[in-house]
């Protein structure tokens, strides 16, 4: 069994940018929930009565194959600290690290796949890609959801598909999202427009810990909203669709300001880049701004290759329970903003300025008559 400082110390491929091809879609996730037949939701459910769910579904978890020598774990075994290091590396929810006695966490040992027990509900499935691969992610979780749907009774109604605590989960209880960059669109004033029309579609745009959580470093999450009356099927190739029009619109952006204000652009790299070399201190927001400007400028050829997944591991590396598990102890904000910068500059030392005459003399050598593609609205 992987323990915990096993976990921590080998990221999955897709936390550290390990992908050539997400610039702007970072990650796919697919998400699934299910429950156990005469047994209470979570919610409404006695210690008791947690424990006897948990007894149910963590043996059946643990005798799968893609789950062996995985990392397996009560909540209640594992400190504050420890469960806010999972969450921050999406592998548990924010509701899931506030839950303790008859709760668990299932991670195999790519940390591509995660299994929460007794969450909102029963069992809450999650599979994780790099770049844009929902199929791919909902492939590798249905596996998982047919083996287990062999060995454990689910609650299951022939009109309203898959029983779940929140109504708006019922059908196929699947909720499939894709972690966005969106630098460009942000600094174009585009975002609201963009973020409205995916709206008005029925898919909903988060932060970057899911619902009630703001946008940090320019990151978005999209998924699907409604679960009943839609197969998988239709909800990814529906959400596929209107992310590749994102994206779309975002690599746009990101070439017309390269076309139309190289000045500015190269102004805002490079003092993203002085700012996280040389500043002694940094908060969460201020440095996921600059980092996200970094990668930004790592996709346009400021930077030399990897760049990108330095920014994507800096990411992680940053937040407050990575920060307080690198420093071995609590720290009181002031000393994590203090450490925070530390990292920075260190991960930093060895990178070079951006290549910003060379961007600027490409861009001014362009024919004016050329023209960037144009893409019509979201429909």
């Amino acid at each position: 069994m992987m323990r915990f400082s096993t976990l921590v110390k080998h990221p999955a491929d897709w936390m550290t940018g390990k992908s050539k091809d997400n610039s702007v879609v970072i990650t796919s996730r697919i998400r699934l929930a299910r429950n156990i037949r005469d047994f209470p939701f979570p919610g409404w459910a006695m210690k008791e009565e947690r424990k006897a769910i948990l007894e149910t579904i963590l043996p059946e978890i643990a005798g799968l194959t893609k789950m062996k020598k995985g990392f397996a774990q009560e909540l209640s075994q594992l400190d504050s600290l420890q469960k806010q290091v999972l969450v921050e590396r999406h592998l548990i929810s924010r509701e899931q690290a506030a839950r303790s006695e008859g709760c668990a966490a299932v991670v195999n040992r790519k940390q591509s796949l995660s299994l929460m027990v007794n969450e909102e509900d029963h069992l809450r499935m999650q599979s994780i890609c790099a770049g844009l691969h929902l199929r791919e992610a909902y492939d590798l979780l249905d596996s998982i959801d047919r083996d287990l749907e062999t060995k454990l009774s689910y609650g299951y109604d022939g009109n309203l598909g898959y029983i779940t605590a929140c109504p708006t989960n019922l059908g196929t209880g699947m909720r499939a999202s894709a972690m966005l960059h969106l630098p460009a669109l942000v600094l174009t004033d585009q975002i609201g427009q963009v973020l409205q029309a995916v709206s008005k579609l029925g898919l909903a745009v988060r932060g970057l810990f899911g619902e009630g959580t703001e946008s940090l470093g320019d990151l978005f999450q999209i998924s699907n909203q409604s679960t009943l009356g839609e197969s998988e099927d239709a909800i990814i190739d529906r959400l596929e669709r209107v992310i590749k029009q994102v994206a779309n619109h975002e690599r746009n952006a990101r070439l017309k300001m390269m076309e139309e204000e190289p000045h500015e652009l190269s102004n805002k790299v490079g003092r993203a880049y002085g700012t996280l070399k040389f500043a002694h201190m940094f908060d969460s927001k201020e440095a996921f701004t600059h980092i996200s400007l970094l990668r930004l400028g790592a996709d346009l050829s400021y930077f030399p290759e990897g760049t990108m997944q330095l920014c994507d591991a800096l990411m992680m590396e940053i937040q407050p329970a990575h920060l307080q598990l690198y420093a071995g102890k609590e720290l009181e904000p002031l000393k994590r903003d203090l450490i925070r910068a530390e990292i920075i500059r260190e991960r930093l030392q060895n990178l070079d300025p951006p290549a910003i005459s060379n961007i600027e003399n490409e861009v001014n050598s362009t024919d004016p008559g050329d023209e960037l593609p144009i893409e019509p609205p979201i429909d």
